[in-house]
């Protein structure tokens, strides 16, 4: 099952369940995957489960955002509703990387990789991305790499 299937599945089991906060996140995901594949290449185009995890990551982004500004602001009860539409967006990503998992996955690829200096880096992470594919975000990655490659 796709991931987009299993949007599709749990948004008529929350309509069935009435759940009207899922609802409400699982409609607007779905039209933010409609949108990015309409972006992509057409109104017939399907999104692959990774630019499908990319847009909800996006979502997710704005989410973490909004808390943050609605708490800064005062707004206890927005930033309360934002992350339980947090909780439910990340119910559909992979689960996030450990820090061992990622020290033994940059240690491995910069072996790999034969890489020795940080003029590599770039190399390394490109790499990396393939690797972790959304399992962590770009800045844990670089910070990662920059602390095991040499400064030469």
């Amino acid at each position: 099952m796709t991931l987009q299937e299993r949007i599709d599945s749990d948004l008529k089991e929350a309509m069935r369940a009435r759940d009207n906060t899922k609802l409400g996140v699982l409609r607007m995901l779905k039209s933010a995957l409609k949108y990015a594949a309409i972006a992509k290449s057409g109104t017939e185009a399907e999104l692959s489960d990774a630019e499908a995890a990319q847009v909800i990551r996006k979502q997710v982004k704005q989410r973490q955002d909004s808390i943050e500004s609605f708490e800064k602001g005062g707004r206890t009860e927005l930033a309360n509703k934002e992350k339980e539409e947090l909780s439910i967006l990340n119910a559909y990503l992979p689960q996030p990387i450990t820090s061992d998992e990622l020290v033994k996955v940059v240690r491995q690829t910069i072996a790999e990789m034969g890489a020795t200096s940080k003029a590599q880096m770039g190399a390394v992470m490109k790499a990396l991305q393939g690797k972790v594919a959304g399992r962590a975000d770009g800045k844990t990655l670089s910070a990662e790499v920059a602390r095991q490659l040499p400064l030469s």
